[in-house]
């Protein structure tokens, strides 16, 4: 694992930590299903002056418009991120603009830290989260 709460981290950093998450649905990484890609990813480091704070800006596009688990995407995005980058860290994920039936609705689900909580207190979607996380040897 990585450590960068002494470093400075920027997109090519980010989109490292997340690239390799597996799909909820399918074999394949969200890098191979074009999900996630490094264009779409901004950081802002050491905001408000404080060097161990950073605000991390994240579109992933869902592999078709109706995908029924573009929140369970996000948390995997969000839990990989939280596993690296120091906890103060500001992260935002949203879904690209016009690649899904419910993205407004979707985007606030997924940037709601209640919601964000309960869902990882579901056993069942922290089991799924973890499974797509778990790192393996590439």
């Amino acid at each position: 694992m990585i450590n960068y709460n002494n470093n400075i981290i920027d997109s090519i950093d980010v989109f490292d930590i997340i690239r390799h998450i597996k799909d909820p649905e399918y074999p394949n990484t969200l890098e191979q299903l074009k999900v996630v890609n490094e264009d779409w990813i901004t950081v802002e480091d050491n905001i408000n002056d404080k060097k161990d704070c950073c605000y991390i800006k994240i579109y992933f596009t869902p592999t078709v418009p109706h995908c029924h688990l573009a929140p369970t995407i996000a948390l995997c995005i969000r839990e990989k991120i939280n596993q690296y980058l120091p906890k103060r860290s500001k992260i935002e994920i949203y879904i690209t603009p016009g690649s899904h039936q419910t993205e407004e609705e979707i985007n606030k689900q997924i940037n709601d830290k209640e919601r964000i909580i309960a869902a990882l207190e579901n056993p069942e979607i922290y089991d799924l989260v973890q499974k797509c996380i778990k790192e393996d040897e590439y």
